[in-house]
């Protein structure tokens, strides 16, 4: 069954404030909820199962275990319980806010939820800040399948955009597809001005309360893709797109649409538009930071099918983290869309055949996930592209990295050889070297780099690049190492530079090497 839909919450400004007072001063913060429900509870509620952390909070005398049972796992409390957890909004508040709906007046009346509202801790290289963060109710709060307008809260896609975003100081951002608005909060944190566009009129009502109760100031348009922002451009563009490739048939077979994930095109074609497009909306110097689906096609390089995408005279690095085959896609989309073989099998199979019978239409072999990046060069000059295949450990934050490497790739543009030769690199903290041999021999049969942070990239560099790396200390100059191996190894320092100055750039670049 669906639930009804109820209007997004709103209040102004001093309202706002003293419900943000409340939630401060009732400690409900993702801390405060672990430690009240203990670790077996809290890692049942990360798998989505309530029923180990509503148990613990029904036993726990506290605002944030009110909170907790309330907002999040979609247990009913009574007005007086919600009065000491927030004193200052109170039951009849919370109601006026759009929170909660009351059975009476009365103290004992029972009080629910009609929205989701939980905190959230930001942490990404603008610093640290807690957030308490509005959205439809959930399955795990409901038990219900959800509406096609349903708002998403804060998911795993959302978190990875928000950690993988270069958080250099902006004048302009958009967040292109706001839904309950993290990324438009994230982006005020370094960026003078932030527009939020969604098709969504009900995710742009959650996005303002939630600006609304982190006290920043967002400029809110309906509308779809880049169309509410015709002819403008950006410093910063974010995007978390309803990117999920989803068959018509599948909806005809009883699948729900969901405005948050399924965006109407067919195939990858949304996601197509959208990197072709966005390079138009870019300033100079400006970078869009993309989620996104593609299709893995028979006979095809992935690279070649999104590398044709790319926006003319832009850089471009497209990172594919992993790669579902369609039979463990649709299933995903399945359940993420409320159908379950055991609740409806005739339903569930036709919609699974549809996909099946949609990527086999287009020889799709699998469908990638990843990160898309595009930028326009601050000056002329020739636009740089990778496309990779990333799918180890990554540490998070990722975005002090994407920064710092395009602020590389900026400097090192501009440099040829003998510029590159003068500079002094330094060996980055985090890179480590391993040997690797037979027990017994002298030599290792291979030698590797290995990068800590970042993309946890290895290289296997040769005796050479090697050697230099271990001298770069910030002391000497590329050059002066290029000349002190030559001595050492008795070959000409042509040779040496040959090998060693084009692969000092791509070291750089990745983050084994720094400028300081």
């Amino acid at each position: 069954m669906t639930p009804s839909a109820s209007p997004p919450p709103a209040g102004d400004r001093a309202t706002l404030d003293a419900l943000r007072d409340d939630l401060e001063g009732a400690d409900f913060t993702l801390e405060s909820v672990d430690a009240l429900v203990g670790d077996v509870a809290s890692a049942a509620l990360h798998r989505e199962q309530r029923l180990p952390a509503l148990r613990a909070a029904r036993h726990r005398d506290h605002p944030a275990a009110t909170l907790l049972r309330l907002f999040m796992l979609g247990d009913h409390v009574t007005r007086a319980e919600l009065d000491r957890a927030l004193p200052a909004t109170g039951a009849d508040g919370a109601v006026r806010l759009g929170l909660v709906r009351t059975a009476g007046e009365a103290d004992e009346d029972a009080a629910s939820a009609v929205v989701d509202l939980r905190p959230y801790a930001a942490a990404d290289a603008a610093g640290s800040a807690l957030w308490w963060v509005a959205s439809d109710l959930g399955e795990l709060a409901t038990g219900a399948v959800l509406r096609a307008d349903h708002v998403l809260g804060i998911g795993g896609a959302s978190l990875t955009l928000a950690q993988v975003t270069a958080r250099t100081p902006r004048r302009r951002a958009l967040d292109l597809g706001t839904g309950c608005g993290v990324q438009a909060l994230h982006a005020a944190r370094h960026s003078a001005h932030v527009v939020a566009t969604d098709i969504s009129g009900r995710a742009l009502r959650f996005a303002a309360f939630n600006a609304g109760l982190a006290g920043v100031d967002l400029e809110l348009r309906e509308g779809s893709m880049l169309a509410p922002v015709a002819g403008e451009t950006f410093d910063l563009v974010v995007s978390n797109p309803p990117f999920v490739i989803t068959p018509a048939a599948a909806y005809d077979a009883g699948l729900p649409l969901m405005e948050y994930r399924d965006g109407g095109q067919g195939g990858d074609d949304l996601v197509q538009d959208l990197v072709s497009a966005v390079g138009e909306h870019l300033a100079p110097g400006g970078v869009a930071q993309l989620l996104g689906n593609w299709e893995h096609r028979s006979g095809e390089d992935w690279r070649e099918r999104v590398g044709a995408w790319l926006p003319a005279g832009c850089d471009a690095w497209v990172v594919e983290r992993e790669v579902q085959d369609p039979a463990e896609y649709a299933e995903l989309w399945l359940r993420d869309g409320g159908m379950r073989p055991e609740l409806d099998r005739g339903g569930y199979e036709a919609a699974y055949a549809a996909w099946l019978a949609d990527f086999e239409a287009r020889g799709v072999e699998g469908v990638g996930f990843g990160y898309v990046l595009v930028q326009r060069p601050a000056t002329a000059r020739e636009p740089w592209r990778r496309l990779e295949e990333v799918t180890g450990p990554v540490r998070q934050p990722l975005g002090p990295h994407v920064a710092e490497m395009l602020a590389v790739r900026e400097r090192l543009a501009g440099l040829d050889d003998a510029a590159l030769a003068g500079l002094r690199p330094v060996r980055s903290a985090d890179v480590t070297e391993e040997h690797y041999l037979t027990p017994g021999d002298a030599d290792p049969q291979i030698l590797q780099l290995r990068q800590g942070g970042g993309l946890g990239r290895v290289v296997r560099p040769g005796t050479v690049v090697a050697g230099a790396v271990g001298a770069c200390d910030g002391e000497l100059s590329l050059g002066q190492i290029v000349g002190a191996l030559a001595a050492l190894l008795e070959v000409p320092a042509d040779d040496v530079a040959a090998e060693l100055l084009p692969a000092a750039r791509d070291l750089l670049v990745d983050g084994f090497l720094s400028l300081g």
